[in-house]
């Protein structure tokens, strides 16, 4: 996960005009294609094209749904509240598909998102508390290949290939303990958009690198 910062108030005047048209409605009556859309397309740039849980990338058009971070049966008085809505994948059994109404203890709205959850670059994650445990169960992150190969080949794969186009070959990690500075550039070009967009698990090679800089 990236943190996702919500601008305070902040949401889509087409969701601001339908709420004042559709007083004391919830999300599921609201039918508007476009109004849906306009949700999905703010939080996209809010999550510079990544699945706000698993980080794979988003074009926008079906392979993404607006996600409810608290679930809508647990709060319904927060089904139209734009800063608990962001942009998660379709990817089947995982991500939003996964999380469905279960709580969800640590998520992307929270700064420890990116501490709790530990990367490697076998494409596994584990968590550092059980909050964190917690969360990669519910949104099936791919804690072991049992649960979820597909996606630790994908993070593995598309990790690799950052790595490579940074030079960085995953054995030299004693040589670049000691080179932090050059680490912490590494860090932030990975994580400066380009053209409003992160490539792909950007911020889970940003977490490996982190853990090398400890």
């Amino acid at each position: 996960m990236r943190k996702i910062t919500k601008r305070a108030g902040y949401e889509p005047q087409p969701l601001t005009d339908w709420k004042q048209a559709n007083p004391n409605k919830r999300y599921p009556q609201l039918k508007d294609g476009a109004v849906r859309q306009s949700i999905r397309s703010e939080a996209l740039k809010e999550q510079h094209y990544l699945c706000g849980y698993c980080c794979q990338a988003l074009s926008g058009g079906g392979d993404c749904h607006n996600e409810h971070v608290e679930a809508q049966d647990l709060n319904q008085n927060k089904t139209l509240d734009f800063s608990n809505i962001i942009a998660s994948c379709n990817t089947s059994k995982q991500c939003g598909d996964s999380h469905k109404s279960q709580p969800l203890p640590l998520t992307p709205l929270m700064a420890q998102c990116e501490t709790d959850l530990v990367f490697k670059l076998s494409g596994r994650v584990s968590g550092k508390t059980p909050d964190a445990i917690e969360a990669i169960r519910v949104l099936n992150l791919g804690d072991t290949e049992r649960n979820n190969k597909s996606l630790i080949e994908k993070r593995k794969q598309l990790s690799l290939a950052l790595l490579t186009e940074h030079v960085i070959a995953p054995e030299d990690e004693e040589d670049w303990t000691e080179e932090p500075e050059l680490l912490t550039d590494v860090i932030n070009d990975l994580l400066t958009p380009e053209n409003g967009k992160l490539k792909p698990f950007a911020p889970v090679v940003a977490n490996v690198l982190r853990q090398w800089m400890a």
